[in-house]
């Protein structure tokens, strides 16, 4: 019989930590780029910019890159599904402050149904793989900024301000008005080469003009394109009439984390990368992990910071061939840690603490364990534990290694005085040297 994880979650103190994690996750939730709603009906929501699933959800104002929303529905009976796009602010709110018509921002017809979509083939379960592209010639994005598509059920759309969508998925859209010069370093303002890494950068005016950053300008700086420990609206120690800069400063230092792990389900006849075992119980194909185990000192191991591709060996159309199987995790652990619950995380996990991806310690094994229902194809993951704000951390799971190649992103937003939206002016992506 297959070892179907039991769970041991009675006591007093992790009831709380329940309630807790519930708390963060809603707090979490509001910044990542894709979150599924319905989760019995969605899964596999992916944003790729031309054709490239490891490219950020940025595109270029007025470059002919396509950005394409795929996602399934778990059934194959034809849903009349809509899509409503939004323009947002920098911090990817819809508020008074953000007061552009939807003719500002959008040329063509908001509020469509979907109509390219495609039942799962030969598949133990049934699915409906639907994809939304934007531009296109009858679609067009006019202005920069951050964007919004929300997808809903026909009979639930009301014009987009509706509260039940059934997924949103976020991208930004770059009008290259700004330089950003930008350097990652292990050397910190509060250790050397040890377990951080700190980020400096600096803004370039070009020909905006500037009358008061501080009020004018935003940025955002990002870890591996996480928004949960992602640094929001920081103000700059330098100014001069060409620009602004950023260094020294303590709120840009990151614990670096260590590479992900990885694992590949591309294959259903034999285990594939990082798959311990491999069987059929029925209705389901079921995966298990190799158990990973808390590193104590650096190992390198090419990743894709938290990335995912959807694919596998036998079809030339991933998208409506791809089986769906339980993916079962397990972090090796003589005690449960100290530090609250841990997540399995990644950027296909939906938000950063779904509850879903909670894993709980089994004692007889001496196992943190969890699982997911995923698509085949390639993933990046980490076990993170949340602290007070939400911030994932890995001290304690992963270890925090100053050698990791971790990404940064950083976005540089603009709104002139009297100006009625945000521009997204910069963007530049480095990684630690």
């Amino acid at each position: 019989m297959f070892p179907l994880h039991t769970y041991i979650t009675k006591d007093w103190t992790t009831f709380v930590g329940s309630i807790l994690c519930f708390f963060l996750s809603s707090l979490s939730a509001k910044a990542q780029q894709t979150i599924v709603f319905d989760t019995e009906n969605i899964r596999s929501a992916q944003l790729i910019v031309d054709d490239d699933p490891l490219l950020p959800p940025v595109v270029q104002l007025g470059n002919q890159k396509q950005l394409q929303l795929h996602f399934d529905y778990m059934s194959h009976e034809p849903q009349r599904l809509v899509y409503h796009i939004s323009h947002c602010n920098y911090k990817w709110e819809k508020g008074e402050e953000e007061s552009v018509f939807e003719s500002d921002y959008i040329s063509g017809l908001n509020g469509q149904v979907i109509e390219d979509y495609e039942t799962s083939f030969n598949t133990t379960q049934n699915y409906t793989h639907y994809r939304f592209c934007i531009p296109t010639d009858e679609l067009r994005i006019l202005i920069s900024g951050n964007y919004r598509i929300e997808i809903f059920q026909e009979s639930d759309y009301d014009g987009g301000q509706a509260d039940a969508p059934l997924l949103r998925a976020e991208f930004c859209v770059l009008e290259p008005l700004m330089g950003i010069n930008a350097q990652v370093t292990s050397n910190t303002d509060i250790d050397f080469n040890q377990s951080h890494q700190q980020v400096s950068y600096s803004v370039s005016y070009g020909t905006q003009r500037v009358v008061n950053p501080s009020q004018e300008l935003h940025t955002v700086v990002l870890q591996n394109r996480r928004y949960d420990n992602a640094v929001i609206d920081l103000q700059p120690n330098q100014q001069t009439a060409s620009g602004i800069a950023f260094s020294h400063r303590k709120e840009l230092i990151f614990p670096a984390g260590n590479e992900f792990h990885k694992f590949e389900t591309t294959d259903m006849k034999r285990p594939t990368l990082g798959i311990d075992n491999l069987r059929w119980y029925d209705p389901y194909y079921h995966a298990t992990l190799f158990t990973d185990k808390r590193q104590h000192n650096y190992t390198y191991d090419q990743d894709q910071n938290g990335c995912f591709v959807l694919r596998n060996t036998e079809w030339d159309d991933a998208q409506i061939t791809s089986e769906y199987i339980w993916v079962h995790f397990s972090l090796s652990c003589e005690e449960p840690l100290p530090g609250g619950p841990v997540y399995i995380c990644g950027l296909w996990a939906n938000g950063s603490w779904d509850e879903s991806l909670r894993m709980e310690y089994d004692p007889d094994t001496h196992e943190y364990q969890g699982k997911a229902f995923l698509k085949q194809g390639y993933y990046n993951y980490q076990y993170r534990q949340p602290d007070a704000q939400g911030r994932g951390r890995t001290i304690l799971t992963e270890g925090d290694f100053y050698e990791t190649e971790n990404e940064y992103t950083i976005l540089v937003y603009h709104r002139p005085q009297g100006a009625r939206y945000d521009k997204l002016v910069g963007f530049r992506t480095l990684k630690i040297k």
